[in-house]
């Protein structure tokens, strides 16, 4: 069987003919397949935890383009939240309420090249896994993988946390 490979994350699904992401640049099966882990996510309370590793790592391995303001302004946001959760280890809440925080400062944002590989671990590694706590796991690398490739632009990730008076070490809100 053919495959298409994904012009975001670059996994490869099954052809599939269906909708996408308004500006987050993906296969029709990948963003099927980031469907499947968000069904599972909200129909199972004990992944809440890790729901928003999946949205961040999905949004930041899918950047879209240059010319897309939403899709850079979506970039810098998940990556912070997922500095804020992986690097400084905020709860999940407390991680969005600071990105909420962020997103008043989001018209600062400029685009970041997006690195050659967008992380070892996609999507597609994901979504087939249904058991709890291996697909909780599988995220949570997922989320790392994903952080981790964006690395070289730790310093503008770190700079916009300022914005929001979130300064390097603060792992709370005031």
């Amino acid at each position: 069987m053919d495959l298409e490979k994904c012009p975001g994350c670059g996994a490869e699904f099954p052809p599939f003919s269906g909708a996408t992401h308004p500006y987050m640049l993906s296969s029709a099966g990948c963003w099927a397949a980031f469907g499947a882990v968000l069904a599972r996510e909200y129909s199972d309370p004990g992944l809440f935890d890790v729901h928003r590793l999946s949205v961040d790592a999905y949004a930041v391995q899918h950047p879209g383009n240059q010319s897309s303001r939403p899709a850079l302004q979506s970039v810098g946001l998940h990556l912070a939240r997922l500095t804020l959760q992986l690097e400084r280890g905020l709860s999940p809440e407390r991680a969005n309420a600071a990105m909420v925080q962020l997103a008043e400062y989001k018209a600062r944002f400029h685009w970041l090249e997006p690195p050659g590989s967008l992380g070892t671990i996609t999507v597609a590694q994901v979504s087939p896994l249904l058991e709890p706590a291996a697909h909780a796991a599988a995220v949570r690398a997922w989320a790392r993988a994903a952080l981790d490739a964006w690395q070289p632009h730790r310093p503008t990730i770190e700079r916009w946390l300022t914005f929001a008076f979130i300064p390097v070490g603060n792992t709370h809100l005031e």
